[in-house]
């Protein structure tokens, strides 16, 4: 089980950072088309319905359809490479974090490790440490996935010295406040929620049945994906929106454009002229991505840990 368990064999730090990593690259890969559609959703300031004609996208199928005849198979990874150094980089620093913490939890407190709470707690924490970590690459990852054509990154290299040099070092942590707002929650919530469903299937599986214990740990995770992210979800759309400030001539294309001044503003700005419903745009892709990213690094996680033992 993901944390520190005194009654069975656990992984070091070092085996927990390489299975993060691990889990985190193979995920990324699945997973990107659903990031760039979410992400695309997300910057979107008009309503995302096919009654509004000024809507550049306003369904997941017709989305696709748009990004594939507009920019190519391509599209649905751009971004990919930043986005795999955030993938493997936040998934090394999480799951040691947390490994490390929970195991110092249950050391130095009266707290048994494997309670959820504990999980809540240590696995906001571990998320923090991680965003922290990896802000600048997520703005990279995000600027690219919002770009059309044409580019104005034409590669990695190019966008951090254009973005230091126009946007100074500041703007590699655009979104920071909110993210780490909105980080605890969800992972606190994605690994407490992984916890109890686990117990729940040692609870309500005979032992002659846990024989797909990989299938379980997909289908916890997935399920703990889904609660959190939606519990969470105007954070991340926040987020993202202030990470493409400065950035608006690459969004012309795309419809309307918006420049905030901060967290408080971005939130007015969004509720008075999107309305509530405008905190959860893509939130379909989001959920879609949440079930299969979260059950996924789950999965692979706890594969590439018995691995390693």
């Amino acid at each position: 089980m993901v944390g520190y368990d005194p009654e069975s064999k656990c992984v070091s730090s070092a085996e927990a950072a390489a299975a993060g990593s691990a889990s985190g690259f193979v995920t990324r890969v699945f997973i990107s088309p659903l990031d760039v559609i979410k992400i695309r959703f997300q910057l979107q300031i008009e309503q995302l319905s096919s009654r509004n004609p000024g809507a550049k996208y306003h369904g997941i199928l017709q989305a696709v359809q748009r990004i594939f005849q507009e920019e190519g198979l391509g599209a649905f990874w751009k971004g990919h490479v930043p986005a795999q150094f955030l993938s493997v980089g936040y998934g090394a620093v999480q799951f040691m974090a947390f490994e490390s913490l929970t195991k110092l939890v249950h050391n130095v407190t009266s707290y048994d490790a494997r309670d959820s709470f504990v999980h809540f707690v240590c696995g906001g924490l571990a998320a923090c440490t991680a965003t922290v970590a990896v802000q600048p690459v997520d703005t990279l990852r995000t600027r690219f996935a919002a770009q059309g054509e044409p580019k104005i990154y034409r590669n990695l290299r190019h966008a951090v010295l254009t973005m230091y040099q126009t946007e100074g070092p500041r703007t590699f942590y655009r979104g920071l406040t909110p993210t780490i707002i909105a980080i605890f929650p969800y992972a606190g919530l994605q690994f407490s929620f992984y916890n109890i469903l686990q117990q729940f299937s040692e609870w309500a599986i005979p032992t002659e049945g846990k024989k797909g214990g990989n299938v379980k740990n997909l289908v916890c995770g997935s399920c703990a994906g889904i609660i959190s992210k939606t519990l969470t979800y105007p954070f991340d759309l926040i987020k993202k929106r202030l990470q493409v400030g400065g950035f608006e001539q690459a969004r012309a294309a795309f419809g309307q454009v918006r420049v905030y001044r901060g967290l408080l503003d971005c939130i007015r700005q969004i509720m008075r002229e999107e309305g509530p419903s405008g905190f959860f745009k893509g939130l379909s892709p989001s959920l879609l991505k949440a079930a299969v990213s979260t059950g996924l690094i789950f999965f692979w996680y706890e594969l590439f840990c018995s691995l390693l033992c």
